[in-house]
This record gives structure tokens, C-alpha cells and sequence, in this order.
């Protein structure tokens, strides 16, 4: 395979590139990341953008001073952007700001259906905690199983929406995996829910910043109903997510935060609630991280997100193929189908605990990956083959030395200049296992 970039193209595009770091022997190093499915590093159109602004930062929407007239339709305007990038609704459709994807979802578990109306709620068995955790002890929750390909099982996706005879309220899904990268076939998902009478929320934070995301119109069977995603993962790392939905979802009832911005009037003994999606945004908003969040969305839009997915596929397949050629790395997941996933790799060393792993890599080499079960226990669980007693025994145990896997997530900056150093590191791992065990293991 011909490739016509050994660094990446989109290299200049990120702030702190050539960042170095020390590492064991004394040295400085440039600093090699890959831990992006966690958090990803700002774009420089993010900085500047928000140094841009900084000077015309106000309050919004009740200010009447020139500042807050500026940043109110900044703050405002910014929706229709986030709609656009995401083909949302224009005209039913609202972006409601939050923190992150983890509260969009929490928020949406609280105002999903009426406390007096207990509903169920379908979920996965790849989802991350902030895609199951929320929805438990408020609804009827369940899970989907995974086919041979690690991908929901639409059989039985189905094979459940026909056992709960039309109360399942919601299908939630992730839109790929932030453990193997597998994509789910969301519009199918959404096609089958709605045949159902079913609503479905996509958990976008490991699909957004990676592939080219359509909600599709409203008269779509395989419209998304919602979805969720974080500045932070798509280089906006400055505490903004968004919740997209139909206004109509969120006009009645109480808000899950209360407070300023959300009311219309207020007496000692009368409220009455503002239309969303102010109604959901309580308090001061985070003007500054909506600046950052349109600034990456923009940059993302010049780039060409079937540009980057074309260049993160290949970057995919080449990272996989040279790992599997080492002897005594093990992968998981779907490691043959690259197309149908985001850039995250998952994998072990033989005979080296994943966090030792982690730690050589850091301290020996300026590599920072993610180690452990990435809030996703029994996603993990069942990709290890973890039986059951031996969860039980870790429950038991306060602080044992737990599996887990060494997760490599890309970015578009990321090139196969840096999957080469890795690479050849991890033979030099391999090759001089015993010196490590005896350096970094814990006795």
C-alpha cells in the first residue's frame, strides 16, 4: 500500500505538536499521543479564535450593553452551526449546551418520560458507563447483545422491541465503540426502532470527530432522534458538549438543573419555564466554550470529515497490520474490517499487565496511551472472557491488580512516522520483557 504522507498532513493544524517531554534515561523526547478517544489536544483556529473573542466576552441575552449584544448572538447563532455540521432538523430541532456528552445523556434520562410512567429503555453490551449508568433505576433497562462482528446484533435488537410490545421508549446507542472502534450501523438501529414507535440516542463522542455524522430528516425512517457529543474529543477542549433533539422533548416538565436563565416569571408560588432550550441551560453558559466548539467545527468542515475519515481508515489499517506481525501482542475486537471503525486499537502484551505496559511507554519513550477498562467494565469483561467468579472476586478484593487492555486511539494529527516509533518500541518491550517485569512490576 502507497502512502503519500509519512507525517500527518493535518500536523500543523494542532496546538503543542512538538511538545517535548523527559523520559527515563534524562533525555527530552517529542511527546507521541495517542490517547485521543479520551481527550484530544486544541486546534490553533480553537486558541486563536477564542483569543479573537476574548475582548467582546459579556453576558448574554439580558444584557443590553454593547459586549453582551455581541457574545448573546455569537452564543445564539452557534446552534444553527452545530445543526448544520450534524444535518440536524433547522426548524424542530434544538442544540441544548451542556459540559459534556455524560450530562447531555443524564439529561435526557431525566426527561425522558414521566416520573409516574415507568417505560423501558434498550442499551448495549459495548456501552460506555455515561450510556448505562444514567438510565439504571429509572426505567426498565435492558441490553442489546453483540453479533460475530462485535456490532449490535439487529436480530436481536428486534427480537426485544417485539418482547416489550411497544414500551420500549428509547434504543441508545453508541455510534462506534471508545473500546474496539466499532462502528454501529446507527441508521439501521434507528430504521427498526421507529418501526417500534421507539426513539433513538446516539452516543457520538467517539463518531463525531471521526466520520461524517447525518441525522437525516425528520420524514426518514432512519432518522436519529438524538444525539450526543463533546467539544473536548473533536479539539475543543474547553468544557462544552451538545444535546440535540426535538424542542418538543423538553417543553413540558421541569428542567433536571433550575435556576437563572431558566424561567419566563417567577413568584413565591408560580413558575413559569422558559421554551427550551434556554429552559435547560441554567446559569452562566460557557460562551467561551461554544466560541472553541464552532471553531473546530469549521476547521473539521475545511478539512472535509471524508477527507479525515479516508486518512484515519488508512491510518487504521496500517497501525493494525504492523501490530499484528509482532509476536506476542493480542488484539481485540474486529481487527480485520477497518473501514467499519474509528481509529482505536485495543491490546494486551503477554506475560506485562496492561498498566505496566502504559507506564514503559510513558516513562521510556514520551508514548501516552489509555490502560484499563476505559469506563466500560463489562464491555471489557466480556472481551477478556472474564467469567463471572472472577468478577465477583475483584468486588471482593479492595484493590487487586485488575485486567484490563492498552487502548491506542488516533487523531487526525497522528502519522505513520509515530506508528513506527511505536512499533519498534514495543519490539524493544518484547524483545527485553524480563528487564521491564523486574523495573516496573509491583512486588
Amino acid at each position: 500500500m502507497h502512502y503519500d504522507m509519512y507525517e500527518s498532513p493535518y500536523k500543523h493544524l494542532i496546538v503543542g505538536i512538538d511538545t517535548q517531554v523527559p523520559v527515563a534515561n534524562g533525555t527530552y523526547v517529542p511527546y507521541v499521543n495517542f490517547d485521543n478517544a479520551a481527550t484530544t489536544p486544541p486546534f490553533v483556529s480553537v486558541l486563536e479564535e477564542i483569543i479573537k473573542f476574548s475582548p467582546w466576552y459579556s453576558s448574554i441575552n439580558r444584557g443590553k450593553g454593547y459586549k453582551s449584544y455581541i457574545s448573546s448572538n455569537i452564543y445564539e447563532n452557534s446552534r444553527e452551526i452545530i445543526l448544520k455540521f450534524v444535518n440536524a432538523d433547522l426548524e424542530s430541532d434544538t442544540v441544548i449546551y451542556v459540559k459534556n456528552a455524560t450530562e447531555g445523556i443524564n439529561k435526557l434520562a431525566y426527561r425522558l418520560c414521566d416520573k409516574d410512567n415507568k417505560c423501558t429503555v434498550l442499551s448495549t453490551n459495548m456501552e460506555h458507563h455515561s450510556n448505562d449508568l444514567p438510565w439504571r433505576g429509572k426505567y426498565n433497562l435492558d441490553y442489546i447483545e453483540l453479533d460475530k462482528t462485535g456490532k449490535i446484533s439487529l436480530k436481536d435488537l428486534e427480537q426485544k422491541l417485539i418482547k416489550y410490545n411497544g414500551c420500549v421508549k428509547l434504543v441508545t446507542v453508541s455510534g462506534a465503540s471508545n473500546v474496539t472502534g466499532i462502528i454501529n450501523p446507527i441508521h439501521e438501529v434507528a430504521k427498526l426502532s421507529h418501526k417500534y414507535n421507539a426513539k433513538i440516542l446516539v452516543d457520538g463522542a467517539q463518531l463525531v470527530p471521526h466520520v461524517a455524522v447525518d441525522m437525516k430528516p425528520k420524514t426518514s425512517s432512519e432518522h436519529i432522534d438524538f444525539l450526543v457529543f463533546s467539544g473536548h474529543k473533536m479539539y475543543a477542549p474547553f468544557g462544552i458538549g451538545v444535546l440535540i433533539g426535538p424542542k418538543e422533548a423538553f417543553k413540558e416538565g421541569e428542567p433536571d438543573y433550575t435556576g437563572g436563565g431558566t424561567v419566563d416569571l417567577v413568584t413565591h408560588e408560580y413558575i413559569s419555564w422558559n421554551e427550551p432550550p434556554s429552559k435547560e441551560e441554567a446559569g452562566t453558559p460557557n460562551v467561551m466554550g461554544v466560541v472553541a466548539l464552532v471553531a473546530a467545527v469549521k476547521t473539521l468542515n475545511e478539512i472535509g470529515m471524508k477527507n479525515l475519515e479516508q486518512y484515519e481508515n488508512r491510518l487504521t489499517q496500517y497501525t493494525l497490520s504492523r501490530l499484528k506481525n509482532i509476536k506476542d501482542i493480542e488484539l481485540y475486537g474486529n481487527t480485520e474490517d477497518y473501514k467499519s471503525r474509528v481509529g482505536i486499537i485495543p491490546f494486551n502484551i503477554k506475560d506485562l499487565h496492561h498498566s505496566e505496559v502504559a507506564e514503559i511507554l510513558s516513562y521510556e519513550a514520551g508514548i501516552a496511551v489509555r490502560t484499563g477498562c476505559f469506563c466500560a467494565q463489562p464491555y471489557v469483561q466480556k472481551l477478556l472472557n472474564i467469567s463471572d467468579e472472577e468478577v465477583k472476586n475483584y468486588i471482593r478484593s479492595p484493590k487487586p491488580q485488575r485486567p484490563g487492555m492498552v487502548r491506542l486511539s488516533l487523531g487526525l494529527y497522528n502519522g505513520l512516522d509515530e506508528i513506527d516509533y511505536l512499533i519498534k518500541i514495543l519490539e524493544y518491550i518484547i524483545r527485553n520483557k524480563k528487564y521491564y517485569i523486574n523495573k516496573y512490576r509491583r512486588k
